[in-house]
């Protein structure tokens, strides 16, 4: 690899500010925040436009050298640490809000804009508006959460937020342009079709397709006032039945199930969260009342929600790790994997039992997708990063759980390269086969983030 010429190629696209092979810059590029092994990282690049994007990616196809594109970088699964080395694409700089179609609600926006920074936009310009915010801190990017079939708010009544993408724009790995959904042909992002869907072919595949310089994410409604109603219960059984019944309901515009054990007095117990909304606070009074009396018929009892908990869980967004790293060591795993409704209990279960094991303190909930089409169980451990030995402790239980996650018949969710392997020794021979030869037809070189989704 000749680095000073690729250095010089790359300056050229950028300029000498946006990229470096400086080690002091390129360790932080080398690391996330979850227990993934450090990776070697030979550039990184920050490009301004699609143009850059389109330079770069000829750029390292000339040279063969792998590319890696970054948005936020919070993936806590090594997405965006390169494999096999070489460039790591920051797409920080790509931060437009290009379009806020108020009415056929959607946003148009470049691959770098956050969620943060979307939804101060919406607060101040379009109030009437929402998007799904994502249980992470506001520096996740839109497009990076959507592309890993991320969850949030308003995933009950909605899907994962890989179902709230219109279209995309996209840089494919020989560097050509391409666009996915009504914007193919269509002046306006508004659709996924009715033509041929391909936009799944970019949701997790962690960037092994092309890199996504613009997309089209759907914006929902924002009601007036909104609540929780708060309930517990301690028998993981009545989970299916209880889900079910409110989901059966119109009632709530989001579910959240969690279990803390900290403090002491949530420790033996699931909690579950009906968030509800409305005009007025008579219409959320009689909903509150409504679910209260389904809460007790289903197995949970109504408990007022302490206003310091409450105020927590109404916040958006909710980040995760400041309820899970009670020893505050500042690592962090967040393992999500996605189940069907009736094996939730069974997750938890085991869930529970894998944090006990290695002496973290159980920190388990579940996000709804679609009225109980998909429930994801969220899995935490925490870590201290100084400290080897817990950091193994956190890799050897995130291992358990996606061993237990596939044995349940369920699946992984943006699982880093261990569970990658292991999904991909038992998904259908010919699921494996079809993913092969797309990918390399479409990336011939072997530059597209490779390591990940590596089918032999």
């Amino acid at each position: 690899m000749n680095k000073e010429k690729i250095l010089s190629e790359l300056q050229k696209i950028v300029g000498n500010a946006f990229v470096s092979n400086d080690p002091a810059e390129l360790y932080i590029y080398s690391i996330d925040p979850g227990a993934s092994k450090p990776r070697s990282v030979n550039f990184v690049v920050m490009p301004a436009s699609t143009e850059e994007v389109q330079a770069i990616v000829k750029l390292a196809n000339e040279y063969k050298i792998p590319i890696v594109p970054m948005g936020g970088g919070l993936t806590l699964s090594g997405l965006t640490l390169p494999v096999k080395g070489g460039i790591v694409m920051d797409m920080k700089r790509m931060n437009k809000i290009v379009e806020i179609n108020k009415l056929s609600r959607y946003a148009l926006l470049e691959a770098g804009v956050t969620t943060g920074r979307l939804q101060a936009y919406l607060d101040k310009n379009y109030p009437e508006l929402q998007v799904s915010v994502p249980d992470a801190p506001p520096s996740v990017t839109v497009a990076g959460n959507a592309l890993i079939n991320g969850s949030g708010f308003l995933t009950h009544q909605h899907g994962d937020h890989g179902a709230m993408i219109n279209g995309l724009e996209i840089v494919l790995p020989n560097g050509e342009l391409c666009k996915l959904g009504s914007c193919g042909l269509s002046d306006y992002w508004f659709s996924r079709g009715p033509i041929p869907d391909l936009i799944g072919l970019y949701t997790s595949s962690f960037g092994i397709m092309g890199i996504v310089t613009k997309l089209s994410i759907k914006l929902y409604p924002k009601p007036k006032m909104r609540d929780l109603v708060f309930g517990l219960f301690k028998k993981t059984d009545i989970i299916p039945n209880l889900l079910y019944k409110v989901t059966s309901t119109d009632l709530v515009e989001d579910i959240l199930l969690g279990i803390q054990g900290k403090p002491d007095w949530m420790a033996d117990y699931i909690f579950i969260i009906s968030y509800i909304t409305g005009n007025t606070q008579d219409e959320l009074d009689k909903k509150e009342k409504k679910l209260k009396k389904m809460y007790r018929k289903n197995g949970a009892r109504f408990m007022k929600a302490p206003p310091r908990l409450r105020d927590a869980f109404l916040e958006k967004p909710q980040f995760a790790a400041n309820a899970a790293d009670f020893r505050k060591g500042g690592g962090f795993e967040y393992v999500g994997s996605f189940f069907p409704l009736e094996k939730v209990p069974e997750a938890i279960e085991e869930g529970v039992k894998i944090s006990e094991k290695y002496g973290i303190v159980p920190t388990l909930g579940a996000r709804i997708f679609g009225a109980t089409h998909t429930v994801m169980v969220f899995f935490t451990y925490a870590f201290n990063r100084a400290d080897p030995d817990d950091i193994q402790n956190a890799r050897d239980a995130l291992k358990e759980t996606n061993e237990i996650t596939l044995k349940l018949g369920g699946i992984p969710w943006k699982g880093e390269l261990e569970a990658q392997k292991m999904i991909l020794e038992k998904i259908d021979p010919q699921y494996k086969n079809l993913l092969k030869t797309i990918k390399n037809h479409l990336d011939p070189n072997g530059i597209m983030n490779p390591g990940n989704w590596e089918v032999n």
